[in-house]
């Protein structure tokens, strides 16, 4: 177990998992998504906070929030020492209570800040149990949606060859994809496909195959799979490479993630 890190994970409550870091300065992401939402506080220090094309400087106190698919990143400044927590939850358990995508993308509400310390306190604790654990995540969420409001989005036709694109990629993540097979499956040039959906996305289309390939490791390794048959299930060379993209999009090992308790 790292020093740095600590997951926490349940089986009786598979909807969500923790994840708290003492000393931010170890743990560094490049630019990721989650398939669920995501919200985390930071505990002391500052560092960079990126979601979607809007960058912030971040502070103790601060909650930030990334809904599923949301590219994001949060990073340390040059050398100065921060923690933090995190909570990763399951869109299907969200959405049966009425939760939706948020407009906010951070928040200094005190109150936020205090709720969701409170609520990580209770999922971790040993001595609650799996109802009383449950209720005060339902209670915190409803509460978030509450008090930040979803987000409104005016109908738009949008780029049907890109969304084609990346749903391409999403359905055939773990197969080994060339560009060529995605710009036929959109019917987009290279060219065009890689700027346009670097745009769109805030990744490549690269960036994006190994997003959802590490989305799909991630997943299995919390079903207690061996790291060996994951790598090659997700469609990565061999373990080490498994290991390289996992560690750059996650900031942390496989072998620290399947460990959690």
């Amino acid at each position: 177990m790292s020093i740095h890190s600590q997951f926490w994970r349940d089986p009786a409550l598979p909807f969500i998992e923790a994840r708290s870091v003492e000393d931010g300065r170890k743990v560094c992401y490049a630019r990721h998504s989650h398939a669920g939402f995501s919200i985390g506080a930071v505990t002391a220090g500052r560092s960079t906070y990126l979601n979607g094309e809007h960058w912030h400087e971040i502070s103790a106190g601060t909650v930030v929030m990334m809904n599923p698919g949301a590219v994001h990143a949060c990073n340390p400044i040059a050398d100065q020492p921060w923690s933090y927590l995190m909570l990763y939850v399951d869109t299907p358990w969200l959405e049966r209570l009425g939760f939706q995508p948020l407009a906010a993308t951070h928040t200094t509400s005190a109150q936020v800040y205090s709720e969701l310390l409170r609520l990580y306190a209770w999922l971790v604790d040993p001595a609650r149990s799996h109802l009383e654990k449950a209720a005060a995540a339902e209670a915190f969420f409803v509460e978030l949606l509450d008090q930040l409001g979803p987000v409104w989005v005016e109908p738009t036709q949008g780029n049907q060859r890109l969304e084609r694109a990346a749903d391409y990629i999403r359905q055939h993540c773990t197969e080994p994809l060339k560009l060529e097979d995605i710009c036929q499956a959109a019917g987009l040039s290279a060219s065009y496909l890689i700027r346009a959906f670097k745009q769109h996305y805030g990744l490549t289309p690269h960036g994006y195959l190994l997003d959802h390939r590490v989305q799909y490791a991630r997943a299995q390794l919390r079903r207690g799979r061996l790291i060996a048959e994951v790598a090659a299930d997700a469609g990565f060379a061999d373990q080490a490479h498994l290991q390289r993209a996992f560690k750059h999009h996650l900031a942390a090992t496989p072998g620290h993630y399947r460990s959690a308790e």
